[in-house]
């Protein structure tokens, strides 16, 4: 007689196969690719542990099983990534958003309360950081760049489902390379760059460095800081007073870098913040006040299409 697999049995064996596979979330990973192939709710699995699978179910996750023993990432098998509490397209274009990102987004809407913002976020990839804040902030206008035209695309497509595409430019830029800091436009500027450095490369897990994009981690040099200090000395100047900087960076980088931010002039504040795990993460820069802010309209450089 053939074995009748229940939806119990099949994230118990599959939990275990992944365990001794070294997967890191094996019961985690199991139930969100069951969830996947079902098309199913995570949390309706637990609702429906005696359900048989069909054939043609189980083949759809057997495929799924062997994607993620490859170390493809979960996210990238199921197209998905939740940030802010918004779900958000992802692929091999993007890096997966992490959860520390989003102390960054708090900290950005802690730190100013007016309702008309001009804001851009650098290296958008899936668009996490520009949504939430479009999202959080009706009435501040955001742009967001990056030099990848494919995670431009996966940014504008994301918009579009949360219903902010029509307050956020998209523009294709290397850092800030497309922006003119005469007039300053911005009143902040966000980043999450490029920051592993090749000294911690290959101690990363394969999910990693064999998947996501190295563009978007490596930031150059041993210890990972080339990319954030050149944003540091090209994103500075496009503030207006009294605006701000906030960028993430990686363990261990913080006194290179806040020398370096001490160092710009016009710099009034340097902070570094800790993450929710008590990790040094976000530099936060502002530029010293000098009378009124400049008022005009921000002259967006062209934006690219989806």
């Amino acid at each position: 007689m053939e074995e009748t697999w229940t939806i119990l049995k099949v994230l118990q064996w599959t939990t275990q196969y992944f365990r001794g596979k070294g997967l890191e979330q094996p019961r985690a990973d199991a139930e969100v690719l069951l969830a996947h192939a079902l098309g199913l709710r995570r949390v309706d699995l637990y609702l429906r542990f005696d359900q048989p699978l069909h054939p043609d179910e189980l083949a759809r996750y057997r495929e799924l099983i062997k994607r993620r023993t490859s170390h493809e990432p979960t996210q990238y098998i199921t197209g998905r990534q939740e940030f802010w509490s918004l779900e958000l397209e992802v692929n091999p274009a993007v890096l997966i958003p992490r959860p520390e990102t989003e102390r960054l987004v708090e900290l950005a809407l802690e730190a100013f309360e007016e309702e008309s913002l001009r804001v851009l976020d650098v290296g958008t990839g899936s668009g996490a950081i520009a949504i939430a804040l479009a999202t959080e902030r009706p009435g501040w206008a955001v742009t967001a760049c990056d030099i990848s035209l494919s995670a431009l695309k996966t940014a504008r497509r994301n918009a579009r489902r949360h219903g902010v595409a029509d307050r956020i430019a998209f523009v294709a830029s290397d850092l800030t390379a497309a922006f003119r800091p005469s007039p300053p436009p911005f009143h902040l500027i966000c980043a999450n760059p490029p920051y592993v450095g090749d000294a911690q490369w290959d101690g990363l897990a394969p999910e990693v460095t064999h998947q996501e994009p190295e563009t978007a981690l490596r930031g150059g040099g041993p210890q990972g800081t080339h990319v954030p200090r050149k944003l540091l000395r090209n994103a500075f100047p496009l503030l207006l007073p009294g605006g701000m900087l906030l960028m993430e960076f990686g363990q261990g980088q913080e006194e290179v870098l806040a020398r370096e931010a001490r160092q710009l002039p016009e710099a009034a504040k340097v902070e570094v913040v800790r993450d929710y795990a008590h990790i040094p993460r976000i530099l936060c820069v502002t530029r010293r006040h000098r009378g009124a802010r400049f008022s005009s309209p921000l002259p967006h450089p062209d934006s690219t299409e989806g």
